[in-house]
């Protein structure tokens, strides 16, 4: 019987003895036949040099091994917090994890670190504390503070399982549990299964690694307590890894989330909205365990392996029917230059560095063109170290680690659309972005507000891979941007000279462009730090914290030590660990982990220090090039919007706006607030480009007209206004029409072209009433006149909003459109083109203020004595026949 599969990692603060369980595990299981020793150099899992002098895990391995209902594949993960960034791509691809906690040193500030990204991820949790063995270890304790940091869910695993006691502990962590339990009296362990898989329970062992005890209680809950996850038939894969190996062969470490993979069979990914991606063949797939590895012919889903043959895949790729990672969380917060020995080929360098951030993407090796240096972005000390020796290793070269520098990132405050214009001779591209400011931490968001109508879809999604596919220069220091929403509101190509490039060159400067804008705000990492130290040093410590534009969250005292947390700037806190070790002769202790960005406390200084000029910076210019008489010129950034050919869609805003606040409020509805139309004919140029000649249809009690029958009354003062409706949207928005198209559509269209001709009648709009008939083959769409309003059925393929889109985008450019529609985006679309907006509701009340004065009018003349029709009639029958004539109530 063929075994499932899981994917087990196992993570830890460095010294846990994370990779001493790792080694009990496989000896355990039967893997390994010998235990080896971390301090001795002989962990099965310590296969580099390095990894066994300086006794720590730099690389993540993999193993496998067997248990009763299970095949299992160990990933050893990077401890040390140097290498998380390692440590974090691995949780992408498992399916639960064994979180190895000290029981001498308790929960460390990297073990919260580590417990927030298998939140993030998702990833179900076992928990091993360890080195219970050490005196001083409280069982009880240890997990009262379990549950105090990371909930309830916590529960001891590694007791009696069938008590009552252990069974009611079970029962609280979800409500499902709990109402089981309380129907049934006990809980079946697929219950259980269920509620670990969904990261309600977190079962803790407890034990000492390196004298195997507990290990064979953590392997029987492993195989007990775990269940494999489904996989789909389509091939997918998504790498988490690419190293090379002693002959210095490429290989993508992958996990296997569908079907099958083979030997030779092509693999595909780089797909973006750019191009069809690529494919490879797959030459290799190695399953290794430890420094050792078998070839296979295949593997199938769920399984880890590494393949050779792929030079273009990179971690975190989805590869086949597999999506991309997630965007990392953990990031360097230092670069650093890396100096080269004299006579050595900075070049040539370059490119071999570049393999190693293949390797260790958050590298980040770049080329300063201004100084002629190599910089690469780490996360600390050890890492140096270990890039040194491994550089030294592959390379054959001594390199060394200029002094570090702070990565600064920078967001904006207020907004503003940017503008990008490439057009030299015989190659076009403009792109208007709206940038704005976005939640700290969210990075940068891409989407699109733009019509297809004035770009093509595939321009779009070509601007938004530019987008995606760069890190953008800020205009304080240059640092990168983050923390701000990046919307397309326009653009325009050309049928014949545009090409991608040209979007490129348009998008950049776009982004550029509006920066420029913008009221900029440099970003400094901060640290969130707890600091124990001797109570006496209490006093000391505060001040500290405060000279480094620090913030104290809690301080608390036990015995003779006190904990302090809070949170500090990287830059100031850099050198102040072995500080603490100074005045509190080794009896304290500080950790730190990323909080995130935040405002710099003092950028003025470092915008000075930095010396960036913006305008200089000839590899990601601000302004745009334009063309006359046959050649491009250069237009400085704060000069584009008088060159611009798209109008800007804040500009628009801001002219609807206008308009509407110079009218009362009681008239900003159809008739007070549509926009006004020139002449009849611009109406009548637009209905024929759209539709051509309008042929007849049959209906009953109607004139099909073409357009050259709708009479528009000619200019008056005031001129005449226009209000273009979305048929069906408002049918469905009202409840009464909403509830005759239940039953019969065409009457609810009937229904409401009646109510909209009284309307009219009242109002003396020109009316544009606008029907989807895009799902009739071959229809060439219809216009015709309805009393004193016109209908319109669009043509095949085109729907209600792309015809409003199209008219609107016509004539707002020189007039002013009222539309009535309450759907959201088609709302942000028209408003960027300089349209009024009316929701459903607002004109239904706008349609029953009409009515009431109507009613007015009526009720005045009948007082005055004037025998018109319904005039003589009781008050409260014309209200009856007023409602029968607008469709709210039929005659009996």
């Amino acid at each position: 019987m063929n075994k499932k599969h899981l994917t087990l990692g196992i993570l830890a603060h460095v010294d846990a003895g994370k990779t001493t369980l790792a080694e009990g595990i496989l000896f355990q299981s039967g893997s390994i036949r010998k235990l080896g020793r971390v301090d001795h150099g002989s962990a099965f899992l310590d296969t580099y040099a390095l990894e066994q002098k300086r006794g720590i895990t730099i690389f993540s391995k993999q193993a496998e091994f067997t248990l009763e209902h299970r095949s299992v594949t160990l990933l050893d993960t990077p401890g040390h917090i140097d290498f998380s960034a390692e440590m974090e791509r691995t949780l992408q691809v498992l399916d639960y994890a064994v979180l190895v906690i000290s029981g001498a040193d308790g929960v460390q500030g990297h073990v919260g670190t580590l417990w927030r990204l298998l939140e993030h991820y998702q990833v179900p949790v076992f928990i091993f504390i360890n080195k219970m063995d050490q005196q001083g270890t409280d069982r009880a304790a240890l997990l009262s503070g379990l549950r105090q940091k990371f909930g309830e869910g916590c529960v001891d695993f590694s007791g009696d399982l069938e008590s009552s006691e252990w069974m009611e502990n079970i029962a609280v962590c979800s409500e499902k549990l709990l109402e089981k339990f309380l129907e049934e009296g006990s809980l079946e362990k697929d219950d259980i299964r269920r509620a670990i898989a969904g990261r309600h329970i977190f079962p803790c062992y407890f034990g000492s690694a390196l004298k195997m005890d507990g290990v064979d209680k953590l392997l029987e809950g492993l195989d007990e307590y775990t269940m494999a996850p489904e996989y789909g038939g389509a091939f997918g894969a998504r790498v988490y890894k690419i190293s090379r190996d002693d002959q210095g062969n490429r290989l993508t470490h992958m996990k296997i989330t569908g079907g099958i993979l083979k030997v030779k069979m092509p693999v595909s990914g780089g797909k973006t909205g750019d191009g069809d991606g690529w494919s490879e063949k797959v030459d290799q797939i190695r399953i290794y365990s430890g420094a050792g590895y078998e070839t296979v012919n295949q593997v199938s889903a769920g399984q880890i392996c590494a393949v050779t043959g792929l030079d273009r895949t990179f971690a975190g790729e989805g590869l086949g029917g597999e999506k991309a990672s997630e965007k990392m969380t953990l990031e360097p917060v230092l670069t650093y230059e890396i100096c080269l020995p004299k006579g050595c080929n900075v070049h040539e360098m370059f490119l071999k560095l570049k393999q190693l951030e293949e390797e260790e993407p958050q590298l980040q090796i770049v080329w300063d063109d201004a100084s002629g240096e190599i910089h690469g972005k780490v996360m600390g000390e050890i890492q140096i170290e270990i890039l040194k020796s491994l550089i030294a290793e592959r390379f054959g070269v001594d390199v060394t680690f200029g002094a570090g520098s702070i990565v600064y990132k920078e967001t904006i405050k207020t907004t503003a659309e940017g503008v990008g214009h490439y057009e030299p001779l015989r190659h076009y591209a403009e792109v208007h972005l709206l940038l704005e400011p976005g939640e700290p931490g969210s990075g940068l968001v891409f989407e699109t507000r733009c019509s297809e109508d004035l770009l093509d879809r595939n321009w779009q999604r070509l601007i938004l891979t530019h987008l995606g596919e760069k890190r953008h220069r800020g205009v304080l220091t240059g640092a990168e941007i983050t923390d701000m929403k990046i919307s397309l509101v326009g653009g325009r190509s050309h049928a014949k000279h545009t090409e991608g490039g040209d979007f490129r060159q348009a998008t950049y400067r776009a982004v550029r462009q509006g920066l420029k804008q913008c009221q900029s705000v440099l970003l400094e990492p901060v640290y969130a730090f707890c600091l124990e130290i001797p109570s006496d040093k209490t006093g000391r410590a505060m001040a500290d914290i405060q000279r480094m534009s620090g913030e104290i969250f809690r301080s608390e005292t036990s015995g003779e030590m006190a904990v302090i947390t809070g949170k500090a700037p990287v830059i100031c806190m850099r050198d102040y660990a072995s500080e603490v070790m100074s005045y509190t002769r080794g009896l304290g202790r500080l950790s730190c982990t990323l909080k995130g960005y935040e405002p710099c406390h003092n950028s003025e200084e470092v915008v000075e220090a930095a010396g960036y000029d913006a305008e200089a910076d000839l590899e990601n210019p601000t302004g745009s090039v334009f063309c006359t008489h046959g050649a491009g010129f250069n237009v400085p950034w704060n000069e584009v919007p008088e060159y611009m050919h798209v109008e800007s869609c804040l500009k628009a805003s801001k002219k609807s706006a206008e308009a509407a606040s110079d009218i009362p409020e009681s008239s900003r509805r159809p008739g007070g607030s549509s926009p006004e139309f020139s002449d009849d004919k611009e109406l009548k140029a637009i209905f024929e480009r759209t539709y051509g000649p309008v042929k007849r249809r049959e209906a009953v009690g109607r004139r099909e007209i073409s357009v050259s029958d709708m009479k528009v009354p000619e200019k008056k003062e005031p001129e005449e206004s226009y209000l273009l409706v979305d048929g069906y949207n408002i049918i469905f928005s009202w409840e009464e029409l909403n509830g005759l198209a239940a039953v019969n559509i065409t009457s609810a269209r009937n229904a409401l072209m009646d109510i909209l001709s009284n309307y009219q009648g009242f109002r003396k709009d020109t009316l544009i009433l606008v029907f989807d008939a895009y799902k009739v083959e071959g229809n060439p769409g219809q216009v015709y006149k309805y009393h004193n309003i016109y209908v319109v059925f669009t043509k095949e393929a085109e729907t209600a909003d792309q015809y409003i889109e199209k008219t609107v985008h016509k004539m707002g450019r020189r007039h002013q459109v009222t539309v009535a529609t309450s759907d959201a985006l088609e709302q942000v679309i028209i408003l960027g083109q300089g349209a009024r907006r009316l929701s459903a509701g607002d004109l239904k009340e706008a349609v029953e203020q009409a009515s009431r004065e109507i009613r007015e009018i009526l009720k005045e003349r009948r007082d005055t004595g004037k025998n018109y029709l319904l005039e003589a009639l009781p008050e409260e029958l014309v209200s009856e026949m007023e409602d029968v004539r607008l469709g709210r109530k039929k005659l009996k």
